[in-house]
């Protein structure tokens, strides 16, 4: 199938536009979600749609999906204001609220799900799909009803922006403020249920907390403001959806959730090795570089001390005496420092015992030894 025809195609095409707004959704959500320290909430809210999309079929008695979708905002929405409950109401920490959360609303989506399997109803076939998504069937009507939710849930973000900064931030310098950081905190966490309600379609109850994660978590390694991470991370949701519905649409058979979560992944993989400053690769680097500088002034720190000791900073130090001291061989590093002016390879004076070279700290690396030692002083201080 030729690129045009791809994309001409109906069901292609409704795919493409439902995976772009649930990156989009998600991404931005998902940003003040992982902000907060809740990178659990994304699961517990897809969890806790599985008893509103039951509960939805049960009142429509057909697969009617306004009404799955309402149902699931609905019981996600309380799910959130149950695990706020139980974490300002005990002493249960967030976490613990969320697992607890999760369990039980799930539990109860299962028992109904059984239920309406048990019903005389020939539209309950293709229900649970809804636990791992069914992009395939999603309709010019639904991408309206998601369209529509995401609208809201932005326009939401962009009203409440700095509220939203500051409560993701410092909530005790925003309670100093004023502001009503238990109501705020309420609508960012049942926001999370609308990003949720967006993505049932398309990757489903289970695979939905990925997807409110993984963008947000890859936009953070290369970005050092709130207004960077959301654009980003949106951008990633969006990319990653459509290239998923893509992959998907080209390799039959393979369900497209799924690939949109691995796409998504994929780029939170490699931003965790490639990003500057914060990834793998430059971490292991970092550590590298510091070995080789702790080395560096180790060996020339005994230099100094040995002049010290003896009461001459021209005093010349044998290399198998450092090697000895340092219980490794030290040439590498002592040519380093020479080249970068520190030490110097001297002859030893006629008739004196010994090797014929041996190392000597220059001014220079007199300077740099004190310079090390000093700081050594002052953070032992």
């Amino acid at each position: 199938m030729s690129v045009v025809e791809l994309l001409s195609d109906y069901t292609i095409q409704n795919v493409v536009a439902g995976a772009a707004l649930l990156g989009l959704v998600s991404g931005v959500l998902g940003t003040f979600a992982v902000l907060r320290q809740q990178s659990l909430l994304g699961d517990t809210m897809s969890h806790a749609a599985l008893p509103g999309v039951c509960l939805g079929f049960i009142i429509a008695g057909t697969r009617e999906i306004g009404s799955i979708l309402l149902g699931a905002l609905a019981t996600g929405a309380l799910a959130a204001l149950v695990m706020l409950l139980l974490t300002r109401m005990s002493r249960l920490k967030t976490d613990a609220g969320l697992g607890i959360t999760l369990s039980v609303f799930f539990a109860m989506g299962v028992v109904l799900l059984t239920h309406i399997q048990g019903m005389n109803n020939a539209s309950q076939g293709g229900l649970d799909a809804f636990l791992f998504g069914q992009a395939a069937a999603t309709l010019r009507s639904d991408l309206w009803i998601m369209g529509g939710i995401t609208a809201v849930a932005l326009a939401l973000v962009a009203a409440l922006w700095k509220e939203f900064k500051l409560v993701s931030f410092d909530p005790e310098f925003a309670t100093s403020l004023g502001m009503p950081v238990a109501w705020l905190e309420v609508l960012l966490t049942v926001m999370v249920a609308l990003a949720v309600v967006v993505g049932l379609q398309m990757v489903g109850v289970v695979l939905m907390a990925a997807m409110i994660i993984a963008p947000a978590v890859a936009a953070r390694q290369w970005s050092r403001r709130l207004e960077d991470m959301v654009l980003l991370a949106a951008l990633i949701g969006v990319a990653g959806g459509i290239f998923g519905a893509l992959l998907s649409a080209l390799s039959r058979g393979l369900a497209t959730g799924p690939l949109i979560i691995l796409s998504v992944s994929s780029v939170v993989l490699v931003s965790l090795t490639l990003a500057p400053e914060r990834g793998f690769l430059w971490e292991a680097l970092r550590r590298v570089r510091a070995r080789r500088r702790l080395r560096y002034q180790q060996v020339l720190t005994t230099l100094y001390r040995l002049a010290v000791h003896h009461a001459d900073p021209v005093y010349r130090s044998e290399q198998g005496m450092l090697d000895t001291y340092h219980g490794l061989r030290t040439r590498a590093v002592l040519s380093q420092l020479e080249r970068r002016g520190l030490v110097e390879w001297q002859a030893s004076p006629p008739g004196e015992p010994g090797p014929a070279r041996r190392w000597v700290l220059t001014s220079a690396g007199i300077d740099e030894a004190e310079r090390v030692l000093d700081a050594l002083g002052r953070e032992d201080a």
